[in-house]
């Protein structure tokens, strides 16, 4: 319609043409940014890429109808509605497509304001020269007069603070407004490596291969002068990481094992023969699987992640205490499983398996050091039948008031 070729589109979304052949002809399921980007080309809603128009409209109406509290009975009436009266059904599912984006929006900038590093400097600059301008106009504002040399001398401060004052003012604005320059200038070590891994889809065939150090020096030469120190420091341990896991099993084998089923993480480890934290990171390296992935030290703090649509996982803030992720910590060699949704994002679901790898001690009384992994496996549209506990990305965003979690207000509610 758009009169676009497969070659165009591809270059646009920065993929072969081959690869975007094979997901046209249902080879390659996708999800995450290369979804969003094929869908900005297209000026068209990503659910109308996976499900098709009719499908999306029904699709938000049902969670337009969620949010509302509507009885099933009403609810199951979307498609009714949207025969009957086209018009108003495109009109609800727009305000509930706006709706759904103001809350990514509001959960970005929450999450930013919690511990963004650059935000907080920027912040504390402005403060501290807004108190000085301050401290020298009331000064000069006194009853008492002063000499010449004295007035002129805290002009010019005044006029130094000022300059300062807007200087920091415009470089705030700059950096909030996500210009492509503050953007790259912003990100934490943990952003760069994320942004890395997504253009290469997370997955490296020259480590499928069993290549050693060497081809990780490769891998990460060109990032020399692009990657900050502490960035090319993390992604050599998720690059090592990989290539440890693809040495005890091939991603060739385990996608043969899951054709035409629903992976079975526990019954994988027993047919391979390896722990089930290295299938959970097997299984999201999978390009044909769009499965997230989080990894988590025994601190708690989340030290990978692999996005998936529908599930939030905080860069700064701190994540909720309810996900299986943080449960196996207490727990290390079991592997849990629980099926959860997110609270405030239509509750789309995911079948979440977590468990946690205990490092042996390398001396007397040392600690033993533990990392806890939680694949999250969209839940097909067909079978949601099973309860889902629902979680929420932070506390500061979390609309639900009664959790014995809490550890803060939401800035939702009250």
């Amino acid at each position: 319609m758009l009169s676009l070729k497969q070659s165009d589109l591809a270059r646009r979304v920065g993929i072969s043409a081959s690869y975007l052949n094979l997901i046209e002809h249902n080879r390659r399921r996708i999800g995450g940014k290369l979804l969003l980007d094929i869908a900005d080309v297209l000026a068209v809603e990503p659910q109308a890429l996976t499900e098709g128009a009719e499908a999306a409209l029904l699709g938000s109406l049902r969670e337009a109808a969620l949010a509302a509290k509507l009885s099933d009975e009403d609810a199951a009436r979307a498609e009714a509605f949207a025969g009957r009266f086209p018009g108003w059904a495109e009109a609800l599912a727009a305000s509930q497509r706006r709706i759904a984006a103001l809350e990514r929006t509001v959960e970005n900038l929450s999450d930013r304001m919690a511990h963004d590093p650059h935000l907080a400097a920027s912040m504390h600059e402005l403060l501290t020269t807004a108190a000085a301008v301050r401290s020298t106009a009331g000064i000069l504002a006194g009853s008492e007069a002063l000499e010449p040399e004295w007035q002129h001398r805290f002009h010019t401060n005044i006029d130094a603070d000022s300059r300062r004052l807007a200087d920091s003012a415009q470089s705030l604005v700059s950096y909030l407004e996500h210009d492509e320059s503050a953007q790259s200038g912003g990100q934490s070590p943990q952003e760069e490596v994320e942004t890395y891994l997504e253009a290469h889809r997370y997955h490296f065939q020259t480590l499928e291969r069993g290549s050693g150090a060497g081809e990780i020096d490769t891998l990460l030469a060109p990032e020399e002068e692009q990657m900050t120190g502490a960035a090319r420091f993390i992604l050599r341990g998720v690059l090592e990481q990989m290539a440890q896991d693809a040495q005890v099993l091939a991603l060739s084998a385990l996608e043969n094992a899951i054709k035409g089923t629903t992976p079975d993480p526990v019954a994988l480890a027993r047919s391979f023969n390896v722990p089930v934290a290295v299938v959970l990171r097997r299984l999201a390296s999978l390009p044909a699987l769009v499965a997230g992935l989080v990894v988590c030290d025994r601190s708690g703090t989340v030290i990978f992640r692999k996005s998936v649509d529908g599930f939030s996982v905080p860069r700064y803030d701190t994540c909720c205490p309810l996900w299986p992720l943080f449960a196996s910590l207490c727990a290390p060699g079991s592997v849990l499983y629980e099926r959860v949704g997110q609270l405030g994002r239509g509750q789309v679901q995911f079948d979440a398996y977590a468990t946690a790898d205990l490092a042996q001690a390398p001396d007397y009384n040392a600690p033993a050091l533990s990392r806890a992994v939680m694949l999250l496996l969209p839940v097909p549209a067909g079978n949601t039948s099973l309860p889902a506990r629902a979680v929420g990305a932070t506390c500061r965003i979390c609309p639900r008031d009664a959790c014995a979690a809490r550890r803060e207000p939401s800035i939702l509610t009250g």
